[in-house]
């Protein structure tokens, strides 16, 4: 299985959109400072993830949440303050 996941920084206001196969092990080496793109927003909250069968369907929808139409489909439907899965 392979996940999309959208993570919120609470102390920097900013999202970031992964794809991992290791939810879990991927939040935890975010908040430790491990991936340089995040390390400077530590700490972080899961606030979405989707499942997928491949990596491509999940590369897709990852892809697809970056991109402008992603950006506002994001701020309409992903509440970040609070609320994790």
């Amino acid at each position: 299985m392979f996940y999309v996941y959208v993570l919120y920084s609470v102390n920097f206001d900013r999202n970031y959109v992964g794809m991992t196969d290791r939810l879990e092990e991927r939040l935890i080496e975010h908040n430790q400072g491990k991936t340089k793109s995040t390390k400077a927003f530590v700490p972080w909250v899961r606030v979405h993830k989707e499942v997928f069968e491949t990596r491509l369907e999940a590369r897709t929808r990852e892809k697809y949440l970056k991109s402008a139409t992603g950006r506002r489909w994001r701020k309409q439907n992903i509440r970040p303050r609070g609320a994790t899965e």
